[in-house]
């Protein structure tokens, strides 16, 4: 998502600049903007002032005006507090605060404005410079035709080719293609850089693929790469084919994509990285550091800042894994994470995603049996799984969807539940963990598939979500687009306190800021709500009394501390969760060990009756050594006696026959 704004980032300036002529702007820093007070309420103007020069001047480094010019210590007060926000991102607030205040002041452009041509080289014949509104622009050259009127400005035309023709908000459309499209397929791999789509790999009617084909996001136009394989000098010339794989995952990492683990025909004992050079059109394997995980497929591998994290998957054997490991892409170095709390089960073709650069999502995938909704958050600080609670239109279990990102909130479309397609395309808002449908298909249609791909692309500042392939009884190579609505992508709704009537205009002009507050805490544009709230009363040609103003700012101060107030509520009921889950981790823990002591106690038991058996066995056996001692001895007796009485009556002369009768 991030190498996709980076690289689309061209879209918003010449969006910018329609909109900082419609809303009335000459780029001087010491302007009154009058044009812009006539069609904003105050506080939305001064914001958008400061965003603008942000824009187009950078950093505010002016002095700072003196107290008794108000209009201008506001003005700069909202340029100053910008601090070092990139001139993209100012252009982008600034379009978004201007749509949201006047949805269809685009419609009214020509009017205004004549769009530039954006990434014009310097020296372009076709190209000149000309000076609107005080800064220097490329303006596109126009062509007359015939009858003397002008045409269509070339950008202009560029506006409403590929996903710029996608007007319909919510809803699935296919867009007509040309070229050569690839062959049908799943479990392909899929990524979007430089406003191309590029698509690797995949299973064919259980044949696994190796081309690499892209789609080119402007033109709406396929074309098939023609990769090279990097080989050893030593190694012959004819480059050796790269191996088809499935179930894989590509993730694009700085001019490079990087393929990583998936099935093969002949599988490797451990997960393998393939890296795709852009610029020489190469695949090469790179070589890993550290404990490599076992070779897999279906497994979620997400970019976290400079590292892969890679969750579970099916190995060759058709085990399925809920391992976690993390590779480092600087030293390419593999960590074997062993995270505390309750891992997900063993699972694959699943989705994960990634809050706030800290938290790693994960939602459904399947087993050998069945399919599950549930979700589970690692915490990527502390190592520490948790699954929280969701609320919402919860989903219903699946695997083989697909998931992309768009600021905090999660689209995800397609995967089956082993009885038919998932229908609904939903998102879930990271941030409230709230899970809302965004459209429903019909019928068995690609979206409605297991394996298919997603992504998300910029055009002309807003984000179009982009679909391909999947299987739901045929494989399919068809591309839908869908662009999300300020609906769907708008976040959560806050609590809002009641206000005197003579200020809910000036009121609803802030909740623009309030959502881009919400939206940019953690930066420099944080600040944008204060900057408002400090400068509401401060311009002369406010018509409210000073005593509203007070009002209208004690409001928002009652706010603001219920808004702390439901903060710390959250944070409370998140510590009694965990400590809840700690409980429960207990509870089993505690179970287990009464099984298990249990268990001992049914062995000493028999041992006892054991030993018992053993006592009196031995008493019974030295009761027979004792008869049978003495039995002998009786014996050895007898035979001693019978001796010496055949001595004394042979000396007595007993006949023999008399002794034999006394025997």
């Amino acid at each position: 998502m991030a190498m996709a704004r980076a690289s689309s980032g061209l879209a918003y300036p010449e969006r910018f600049y329609a909109a900082a002529s419609y809303a009335g702007f000459d780029g001087s820093p010491n302007s009154s903007s009058k044009g812009v007070t006539s069609k904003f309420p105050n506080d939305v103007a001064v914001l958008l002032y400061g965003l603008y020069q942000q824009a187009t001047v950078g950093p505010c480094n002016i002095p700072k005006p003196r107290a008794w010019n108000p209009v201008e210590l506001s003005k700069w007060t909202s340029w100053h507090g910008l601090g070092n926000m990139a001139s993209t991102e100012a252009m982008r607030l600034f379009v978004k605060i201007l749509e949201e205040e006047d949805p269809a002041w685009y419609s009214r452009v020509p009017e205004f404005f004549i769009e530039p041509v954006v990434d014009v080289e310097m020296n372009n014949p076709d190209v000149e410079s000309v000076t609107h509104n005080g800064n220097s622009l490329p303006e596109p050259k126009t062509i007359s035709p015939e009858n003397g009127s002008l045409l269509e400005t070339q950008d202009k035309d560029v506006v409403l080719e590929g996903l710029g023709a996608v007007d319909a908000y919510d809803q699935w459309v296919a867009p007509v293609l040309s070229g050569q499209r690839p062959k049908a397929r799943y479990e392909h791999g899929a990524a979007v850089v430089q406003d191309k789509m590029y698509i690797f790999g995949g299973n064919h009617n259980g044949r696994y693929l190796n081309d690499l084909q892209v789609l080119d996001l402007r033109s709406l136009t396929w074309s098939k790469v023609e990769a090279k394989i990097e080989t050893e000098p030593q190694e012959s010339s004819s480059p050796i084919p790269l191996a088809p794989c499935a179930g894989h995952s590509l993730i694009p990492w700085e001019n490079k994509l990087l393929s990583v683990a998936g099935h093969t025909k002949n599988p490797s004992e451990t997960v393998t990285v393939k890296a795709f050079d852009l610029q020489t059109c190469t695949w090469s394997t790179l070589k890993t550091y550290g404990k490599a995980p076992v070779s897999r497929g279906g497994q979620s591998v997400t970019l976290v800042g400079t590292s892969l994290v890679m969750f579970g998957g099916e190995d060759a054997k058709r085990s399925l894994l809920n391992d976690l490991h993390i590779l480092d892409l600087e030293t390419m170095t593999w960590d074997d994470v062993d995270a505390v709390g309750v891992p997900p089960s063993p699972r694959s073709d699943h989705a994960a995603a990634v809050h706030a650069e800290r938290y790693l999502l994960l939602f459904g995938g399947g087993s050998h049996a069945t399919c599950f909704n549930d979700l589970h958050v690692l915490d990527l600080q502390t190592m520490e799984w948790s699954r929280p609670t969701q609320q919402g239109d919860l989903p219903t279990p699946r695997a083989g969807h697909a998931g992309v990102t768009v600021g905090e909130n999660w689209f995800i479309a397609g995967g089956g539940d082993n009885k038919s397609g998932v229908s609904e395309t939903i998102v879930l808002n990271m941030s409230t963990l709230v899970w809302s449908v965004v459209t429903t298909v019909q019928g068995r249609v690609p979206l409605a598939s297991e394996g298919l791909s997603l992504v998300v692309s910029s055009f002309n500042g807003e984000d179009i979500l982009v679909s391909f392939g999947g299987y739901n009884g045929r494989y399919s190579n068809e591309v839908n687009v869908l662009k999300p609505s300020h609906k769907s992508t708008f976040q959560p709704k806050m609590a809002e306190s009641p206000l005197p009537e003579s200020v809910a205009p000036l009121h609803n002009g802030t909740n623009v800021t309030r959502d881009l507050e919400y939206e940019l805490e953690a930066g420099p544009e944080g600040k944008i709500r204060e900057i408002v709230m400090d400068n509401v009363d401060s311009d002369p040609t406010h018509t409210k009394s000073k005593e509203t103003s007070e009002q209208f700012i004690a409001a928002l101060k009652a706010e603001k501390e219920e808004l702390e107030a439901a903060v710390t509520k959250e944070q409370l009921q998140s510590l009694q969760l965990k400590q809840e889950l700690e409980l429960q981790s207990v509870r089993g823990q505690l179970a287990s060990e009464q099984s298990r002591c249990f268990k001992l106690e049914v062995d000493v038991a028999e041992l006892r009756q054991k030993l018992q058996t053993m006592e009196t066995l031995q008493k019974e056996l030295e009761l027979l050594q004792r008869q049978k001692a003495a039995s002998e001895q009786a014996a050895l007796n007898a035979k001693q006696k019978q001796g010496s009485g055949g001595v004394w009556g042979w000396l007595a002369g007993t006949p023999p026959n008399q002794k034999a009768d006394d025997a």
